[in-house]
């Protein structure tokens, strides 16, 4: 694979701009990367601005906390989708893992894949705040639930991936789920740390810099 083909060009910031957006894609196309990712409010707009483009409108869903209920997010996937969504990254209710209710955190991600039709959905676990063996409870609560993702991190945390985390998570999942590595990822050497790991995406605002 193109190693463009592994970037989700991201910008995410709460005060981002429409002239930021543009400029996000205007990137995209030029580096030719995976897609961009945006909160659900640009959508529309990186939609109708990538419309001849191969790159991708990746959006979050329950984002940052994961705290919102499962409808909430439910409805913010299909609405993120009619507005031209390819790819959406859900939060996981990372209080529900922690507390040992895995049946709350499999619903509420099922509630995001059935919603998002044929589209791919991604898992955000937040990494940062999970032992080993929540990841890899939760990676696997993932594949049960049919999601074409486990994704590491927000980037909003403490902390974002690392090399240890990515193995935890792709010794959790095989080949029955792909891995998106996000939150620090800054130089080459970093990028090619997570896909040796096991990484089949990277979430990074210095996207160009890896290149």
């Amino acid at each position: 694979m193109k190693r463009s083909k592994y970037i989700d060009h991201t910008l995410l910031k709460p005060e981002s701009t429409k002239d930021q957006i543009e400029k996000l894609c205007k990137e995209a196309i030029e580096y030719d990367f995976a897609s961009v990712c945006v909160n659900p409010y640009w959508v529309s707009y990186c939609a109708e601005l990538l419309k001849d483009s191969d790159v991708m409108v990746c959006t979050v869903i329950g984002f940052p906390l994961g705290a919102n209920t499962s409808k909430v997010k439910a409805f913010e996937t299909k609405e993120a989708i009619e507005n031209g969504a390819d790819e959406v990254d859900m939060v996981i209710n990372i209080g529900e893992l922690k507390a040992g209710n895995d049946e709350a955190v499999l619903e509420d991600i099922k509630a995001v894949v059935q919603a998002s039709g044929d589209k791919t959905v991604k898992v955000i676990i937040e990494t940062c705040l999970l032992t080993d063996e929540e990841i890899t409870r939760v990676s696997k609560l993932c594949v049960e639930a049919k999601a074409d993702f486990v994704k590491t991190s927000t980037g909003f945390n403490s902390a974002g991936a690392n090399v240890h985390v990515v193995e935890v998570m792709k010794q959790a999942v095989g080949n029955q789920a792909l891995i998106k590595a996000a939150g620090g990822v800054r130089s080459p050497q970093d990028m090619d740390d997570m896909i040796a790991a096991g990484a089949n995406r990277i979430g990074t605002s210095k996207g160009i810099s890896l290149m």
